[in-house]
């Protein structure tokens, strides 16, 4: 086993030459331990590997005197269990994350990067019925989990009870009981614990004015957004356009004028679902399943596009045919978000052998195309999701991750490289489709993370796709997203992500335009201005999911009133938890 360099002691910070402190000042234990302290460290972290399949971090501590019996462990870097802390069951700890003295953490608990645990507190991802007809210690267990986000300061003698969502950047109380869920920025104390005040709001230290405005910024357009949804989607429905036996129905379209698309009709349903909670007014919620359903081919399970008179094309023949390949997400999406979903699985994925999706993923073109090459990624991985469950079970989702674990790049994160015509625009716009549609809607980490977000950022500095008449939808959410995604298991860089994300915040909430949206591309400052430049339902859904995660990069995700629920969602769509 590898032994880290060891680091001068501070003596300052030392309180007693006793060798015993370092079990309670576990912060110090690799600045202060000797050789064989950290030899001894090593094994009892090897140790726990062999006992429960346990994945610890670099520079990580547990004190000989814890007792850590966990059923499944995951301890990120940096992270601490101190003396006498007692851990059971399923523990999942970010990095940077610390369980000070007496600590107990028993049950199902995921915490995030930066959470601090007060000494003699206790987070029970389990509980007891108390059901009349029998004693107490009779009664079965019940678990829902406990999940703590990122930058959580938990104060000493507090309990969490089963069940409890904390989020990120909260503050709790010492002493406080907290029986419900914790909102982002939120402190609380009491038993039971209360909302005392936003830890932004002006206090002792105040917050930062740049941060307030920012909140305000995004709260307001959130709030107009809100107020014009309703017109915003009126205005592209076309009552005249026709069913594909001819009948006049009305359709969809992406902006006024515009030919209908099936897209368009899932938009529709995705700016409803986030700014109104209901179904687009056109239509009753079992005609828009109808018409979202409509076309499937039965034998590859692919939706055609539509052609210019509204009708549908002809059946797609395979996953070759990549017109229909969005289908697979907006409109598999947008039935979701109704309750329902496609009438047949993905045939065109399910049939394939594991040999055949390898061959089939080493035939995209990654060299000179790696949009187009993750934008099949994650046709292919949202297949994989919507047949879940409907096809029999076959190693396709373990081959089709495999594979994508072991091509990445470990210097850049990436699956393409960069090119001298446009540079990293390629390599971060398909990988951000890639991992949407693999890593982010199955919940599962990114293989280089670090690497990830240096060249997002890279990227992010490039100035031949960023400015007027050059800023789209999709090159800002093909940064935002990973940075997002990135974040959830690094703090690498973070200033500079922060710092990106104010300065896009402005920017985005200036395109909107009262009753007609955002354009999918930032006008230009002169010259001549597409169909992209004006407002539409394809822009107006992506800017919002875009700003939704922009806003959570600097915690004021809140101040939106909405969360993206269809393809731009940042949950899991799958639970892929032990």
């Amino acid at each position: 086993m590898d032994i880290p360099p060891q680091a001068a002691p501070a003596p300052h910070d030392s309180p007693s030459q006793d060798p015993r402190h370092l079990d309670y000042d576990a912060w110090l234990f690799w600045q202060e331990a000797d050789d064989g302290q950290r030899r001894a460290q090593l094994e009892r972290q090897a140790a726990l590997t062999r006992a429960c399949g346990a994945e610890i971090g670099a520079r990580t501590f547990v004190s000989g005197l814890a007792m850590v019996a966990p059923d499944s462990l995951r301890l990120g870097a940096d992270s601490y269990i101190a003396a006498h802390a007692y851990v059971t069951g399923t523990l999942h700890v970010g990095d940077d994350c610390t369980l000070n003295p007496f600590t107990v953490v028993r049950g199902t608990v995921t915490l995030g990067n930066g959470v601090r645990v007060g000494a003699h507190t206790s987070i029970l991802g389990f509980n007891h019925s108390m059901a009349p007809d029998r004693p107490v210690f009779r009664q079965p267990t019940t678990a829902r989990g406990i999940t703590i986000g990122d930058d959580v300061w938990i104060g000493s003698n507090a309990v969490v009870v089963d069940g409890v969502t904390i989020g990120d950047h909260a503050v709790v109380g010492a002493g406080a009981v907290v029986t419900k869920d914790v909102p982002d920025w939120a402190v609380v104390a009491g038993n039971p614990a209360r909302r005392i005040r936003d830890r932004r709001a002006p206090g002792r230290t105040g917050a930062p004015t740049r941060h307030r405005a920012a909140a305000d910024r995004i709260a307001a357009l959130a709030e107009r957004a809100a107020a014009q949804a309703v017109t915003l989607i009126d205005r592209c429905w076309d009552p005249g356009a026709t069913a594909p036996d001819g009948t006049p129905t009305g359709r969809y379209t992406d902006a006024p004028g515009a030919a209908p698309t099936l897209r368009a009709h899932a938009d529709a349903v995705e700016i409803a679902d986030l700014l109104l909670g209901t179904a687009p007014a056109q239509l009753t919620p079992a005609d828009h399943i109808g018409r979202l359903r409509q076309n499937q081919d039965p034998r590859t399970g692919l939706t055609p596009l539509l052609g210019t008179d509204g009708r549908h094309g002809p059946a797609p023949t395979g996953l070759a045919d990549g017109g229909s390949h969005y289908h697979v997400l907006s409109l598999g999406y947008a039935l979701d978000l109704l309750g329902a979903r496609f009438d047949h699985p993905v045939h065109a994925v399910a049939d394939l052998t594991p040999e055949a999706l390898v061959a089939h993923l080493e035939g995209l073109p990654w060299r000179d195309a790696g949009w187009s090459a993750g934008a099949t990624v994650d046709t292919l991985g949202t297949a994989l999701r919507w047949n879940a469950g409907r096809t029999p079970a076959s190693p396709l989702t373990e081959t089709f991750f495999g594979w994508l674990l072991t091509h990445a790049d470990p210097v850049t994160g990436m699956w393409s490289r960069a090119r001298p015509a446009d540079g990293l625009l390629q390599p971060v716009n398909g990988f951000y489709r890639a991992t949407r549609g693999s890593f982010a809607q199955f919940g599962l980490p990114l293989p280089h993370p670090r690497a990830a977000v240096d060249t997002v950022l890279g990227h992010a500095a490039d100035d031949r796709h960023f400015g007027p008449g050059r800023t789209t939808a999709c090159n800002v959410l093909d940064v935002a997203h990973p940075l997002w995604l990135a974040g959830r298991q690094t703090r690498h860089r973070a200033d500079e992500v922060r710092e990106w994300a104010y300065a896009r915040i402005d920017g985005i909430a200036g395109q909107w335009v009262d009753g007609e949206g955002f354009p999918f591309c930032f006008p230009p400052l002169s010259g001549p201005v597409t169909a992209g430049h004006r407002p539409g339902l394809q822009g107006t859904e992506m800017w919002l999911a875009t700003l939704w995660y922009i806003a959570d990069l600097l915690g004021l995700a809140e101040s939106l009133g909405f969360r993206p629920r269809g393809v731009h969602r940042p949950e899991p769509a799958i639970d892929t938890r032990p």
